[in-house]
């Protein structure tokens, strides 16, 4: 599997991850970076071709939320840059993600003047090739490519994807909370053992505190404020963060008895609200609740803002868009009201480097505005962790759920994944990276059997762990008895009969299968030509159903000669196969573990049979009329197997 961030790798913002999996390539999220006005706000599509032509190398793009850093580049690319394929989000995504990018397109061109932005019509051509993606819904992109949306929380309609083609499987996060707020739910995810899980991390280091001691935080930073007489603007994106602090602010004012007015930028209520009640199945279950008897996002205390309001004296609180200062309502508000020491800035969400925002949190007193002016920071600024992002801790619990092979972080700043990596490494014990943007990464994925277990076989595996529970739960004198846990994992030990193309693979009982219908191999002397690759049998005066570690598996490698022979600069006259065994033999012997027991014919550089350990077996069978190609033979034991998986190992890293 091929994965490749054209943004968000060791950075917040611009996201957009390729993944080529069983020879499909999907874009996940194709956003813009809210730090730069220049080219470098989109992603590199050059690095997909520089001809133009997206649509046969990109099979599907998939938009996980609406959110500008995420989807804002969308139009840009499809319009101006000409991909026409399909392109798949939620139906909240599909709704408010032509409002925030109309939104942003008339801040772009009318205020700020910029030119080749896409335009309106850009947008609405754009929406027309979105396929709505339903929660928990398998969606066929084509015959081969499966695509599936689960619960992200962090805002309406956000959603993880977990895509599979073949063997090879994926699951993108996009941005997701752990933890339900007032009005979504947590994310969730089955149990899907995906071969690779592509997640954000952009508080990859943090552990917040409890959502209850924040909110009395706020509050009473909010409250102190408008008590001197100060006025105090928290900038918010329009959907999501602004309805949680609205709720807690009006159930607050109502609360406590106060009249000091709040606003909200004009408009954007009543966008959210008309939203929020066409996706309440999005919410959590106390807001479908309470909406059949009043809508809680119907705010008592909370009015419409005017931009004649700014100048006007006295206390009041502002929430305006967008959250990171860069843009906006929010920006000309700050602007008027920063040299003021009594009013209070809080910053409730992640700020990417490069926009005022940023520049705020780190302690900058005189902040450039544009390249025209700069401002007197002495207004009281406050970093309120609100955001709907997981924390180290709810990231490590996804990864729990998803069980996957191999973790891919982005959406981070490199110092917090750099701990992240070395932490899941450390619990997980599987494979973690956090490539840069532009830098491919190859990850190897194993294939699954699947295989129908014997109910004989499931009932004695069964009856063998409730036994060893029983004997594991039976308490001292002075100890406690254990909580009853169910069985979630059985260990299973049988005889694998690998299928022919037309019956499944079977995962049998030694006794129930009938051993004249079945090749039968012994773990030493066997001859080549007795071998078959699906060959799963053992000594027929060894075996009976108390013997299962006499099984002894075979397969055969087959491989590319003449690759292999260039790679080792061997001549045409050589055997391959025989050079490529005694490759696989030096190498085994480095380490004490696999170091080969004897030998068989090693003249002239030649070994037609290396053994390991009491039952692994090494061989270059002869070619035949049904295989020309080179290959090699290896068999082992039941009881060997983990010693077995060390040497397939090696003879992968001989033959490639």
């Amino acid at each position: 599997m091929k994965v490749v961030p054209l943004g968000a790798g060791q950075d917040v913002g611009r996201s957009c991850v390729l993944v080529t999996l069983g020879g499909k390539t999907i874009m996940f999220d194709c956003g813009m970076h809210m730090g730069y006005n220049d080219e470098r706000r989109f992603p590199d599509f050059n690095y997909i071709t520089t001809e133009g032509d997206f649509t046969s190398r990109i099979d599907a793009v998939v938009i996980t939320h609406f959110h500008l850093d995420h989807c804002g580049a969308l139009p840009h690319f499809t319009e101006q840059r000409g991909y026409h394929g399909p392109i798949y989000m939620t139906p909240p995504t599909k709704a408010i993600c032509p409002i925030l990018l109309e939104d942003f397109r008339k801040v772009a061109i009318e205020r700020k003047g910029e030119t080749g932005f896409f335009t309106s019509q850009h947008i609405k051509d754009c929406m027309k090739k979105v396929v709505p993606l339903h929660l928990h819904e398998t969606v066929w992109v084509d015959d081969e490519l499966e695509l599936r949306a689960y619960y992200a929380g962090h805002v309406l309609g956000a959603a993880m994807v977990y895509a599979r083609c073949g063997n090879e499987s994926v699951v993108y996060t996009g941005d997701y909370n752990m933890t339900p707020d007032r009005h979504l739910g947590a994310a969730w995810i089955d149990k899907v053992r995906p071969d690779v899980l592509i997640t954000e991390t952009t508080y990859g280091t943090t552990i917040r505190d409890s959502k209850r001691s924040r909110e009395r935080d706020f509050l009473e930073k909010v409250h102190r404020c408008v008590l001197r007489g100060g006025k105090v603007l928290i900038p918010c994106f329009a959907l999501g963060r602004a309805q949680e602090l609205c709720i807690l602010i009006d159930s607050y004012w109502e609360r406590m008895g106060l009249t000091v007015p709040v606003y909200f930028s004009a408009g954007l209520t009543e966008k959210a609200n008309r939203y929020y009640k066409l996706f309440i199945n999005w919410t959590n279950q106390k807001v479908k609740e309470s909406f059949v008897n009043r809508n809680p996002f119907d705010f008592k205390y909370i009015k419409p803002w005017s931009r004649d309001y700014v100048d006007l004296p006295g206390p009041m609180v502002v929430f305006a868009t967008p959250g990171m200062l860069h843009i906006g309502m929010s920006l000309e508000v700050f602007r008027k009201w920063a040299p003021d020491e009594r009013n209070m800035l809080i910053m409730p969400g992640y700020c990417v480097a490069g926009t005022v925002g940023a520049k705020v949190l780190s302690g900058m007193k005189v902040v450039e505005i544009d390249q025209y002016s700069q401002v007197q920071v002495n207004i009281d600024v406050q970093n309120l962790s609100f955001s709907a992002h997981a924390d180290a801790k709810g990231i490590m619990e996804l990864i729990r759920q998803a069980s996957p092979r191999n973790v891919v972080l982005v959406h981070g700043e490199k110092s917090r994944m750099s701990y992240l990596k070395s932490k899941i490494m450390g619990e997980f014990g599987c494979p973690c990276y956090d490539p840069a943007n532009g830098e491919l990464l190859e990850i190897e994925t194993g294939q699954d059997v699947r295989a129908l277990m014997s109910d004989q076989l499931f009932q004695a595996a069964w009856a063998k762990e409730q036994e060893r529970r029983q004997k594991s739960a039976v308490p001292s004198e002075d100890s406690v008895v254990p909580a009853a846990t169910p069985i979630t994992q059985l260990p299973v030990r049988g005889v694998l009969l690998l299928g022919d193309g037309k019956r499944p693979a079977r995962l049998l009982d030694p006794s129930e299968f009938d051993l004249d219908d079945i090749p039968v191999v012994s773990a030493s002397g066997i001859e080549a030509d007795d071998r078959s690759d699906s060959i799963v049998a053992a000594d027929t005066e060894e075996l009976t159903p108390s013997a299962s570690d006499q099984v002894v598996f075979s397969t055969r490698r087959i491989f590319d000669g003449a690759e292999l022979a260039e790679r080792m600069g061997l001549s045409s006259s050589v055997d391959v196969a025989a050079a490529a065994l005694l490759a696989i033999r030096e190498l085994l012997l480095i380490d004490p573990a696999t170091q080969p027991k004897d030998v068989d014919e090693i003249s002239d550089k030649r070994a037609s049979v290396v053994r390991v350990g009491r039952s692994i077996e090494l061989s270059v069978p002869a070619k035949t009329a049904e295989c020309e190609l080179p290959s090699l033979y290896v068999s082992w034991a039941w009881e060997e197997e983990e010693l077995a998986t060390q040497v397939l190992v090696v003879i992968n890293r001989v033959l490639g």
